[in-house]
């Protein structure tokens, strides 16, 4: 993956007057759905590895306003496919937010009635029940706390030095990226013994960040409001055997459709990238009757995915560009279509 000084220069490049107008211009993108997970007003902490995750209200106000100047309709998914293939449809942007994030009810919630905004909500069902575990956020929050931290492995025990802001980031970075890679039942394990030798209460932490079903309630009866799938546990999916990986789609649109009475017809895939969901579970999106499913490979949606809306792309609202004259270049599909073939910005 490029470091992020090498996004931050092509992002300024991009930026300057005429440039992202001038690819508008020429493209043959129908669309663009983005992907958000947080709305926070704070600014992140010095050590935030996951503030990648979360924008401010300001500047999801600010996209929404500025995409409607620009020309694009702010549209719900079904709309969405409606104009994939439509010559003569109105370039759109559709708005996502994965995993229930409490936030969502208390800053997002408000400015998308404000700006009569649709928006989808993709939830994991175990996560609202409490029972999940925001894994990467309590590995973040451990290792915020502690000037080492002992993690178990596989291959034994591994110790990261974490006293210092560039210690803690390396640490993080490394122990992300070996959870990435472990099978789920490992990596679930590991978090919970890691939890438990610290005294950090994983239940607590889930039920803090994560709404509720009474709170959830209030978006499924907003008529602003697409509630979608997006698994029971958040597991990465690919990961899993066949049987377990298609049960975790299925179950978590029938808790939905129990608790509301509407079955979700879109899904979002945990993770989302070239790793985490491929074929095999496009196929069982496809065969549970979803009339979309996205992923986070980036990209535009161009007429060509009419045949795909299984394995949509998008792309992140990614917290560390919320400088509003980078607007312009989320808006610009071509820039994320390009990149599908690299490293995508947002790490969940």
């Amino acid at each position: 993956m490029p470091p992020y000084s090498v996004y931050r220069a092509a992002f300024e490049a991009l930026a300057l007057p005429g440039v992202t107008a001038g690819l508008r211009r020429f493209s043959a993108a129908r669309g663009l759905i983005f992907t958000l997970h947080r709305v926070v007003p704070d600014a992140p902490a010095e050590f935030s590895p996951n503030s990648i995750l979360q924008v401010r209200p300001d500047f999801l106000e600010a996209v929404i306003v500025r995409a409607r100047e620009a020309g694009f309709d702010i549209v719900d998914l079904d709309e969405a496919i409606s104009r994939i293939d439509a010559e003569d449809a109105k370039p759109f942007i559709v708005l996502t937010f994965d995993d229930g994030y409490r936030d969502n009810l208390v800053h997002a919630l408000p400015i998308l009635r404000r700006h009569a905004a649709p928006f989808t909500l993709y939830i994991p069902t175990g996560l609202i029940d409490g029972v999940g575990i925001v894994w990467w956020q309590a590995l973040e929050d451990i290792i915020a706390a502690n000037d080492v931290v002992a993690f178990d492995m596989p291959e034994g025990p591994h110790y990261g030095d974490a006293g210092t802001l560039d210690q803690k980031n390396a640490t993080f970075a490394l122990v992300y990226e070996r959870y990435r890679k472990m099978a789920e039942p490992e990596r679930e394990a590991s978090i919970r013994t890691l939890a438990q030798r610290y005294g950090f209460d994983l239940a607590a932490h889930c039920r803090e960040l994560i709404m509720d079903w009474s709170e959830l309630k209030t978006f499924a009866g907003e008529p602003l409001c697409t509630i979608g799938a997006h698994t029971v546990y958040h597991y990465e999916l690919s990961k899993l055997p066949q049987d377990q990986m298609r049960a975790e789609i299925e179950q978590s649109a029938n808790v939905l459709g129990a608790q509301f009475g509407k079955r979700p017809r879109h899904l979002s895939y945990p993770i989302g990238g070239v790793a985490a969901a491929g074929p095999r579970e496009f196929a069982a999106a496809r065969d549970l009757g979803f009339a979309t499913a996205v992923t986070t490979r980036p990209g535009g949606l161009y007429a060509e995915h009419r045949a795909h809306l299984n394995a949509l792309p998008r792309v992140s609202l990614n917290g560390l560009f919320q400088e509003k004259r980078f607007i312009d270049v989320f808006l610009t599909a071509e820039v994320f279509t390009l990149m599908r073939r690299g490293q995508r910005l947002d790490v969940e």
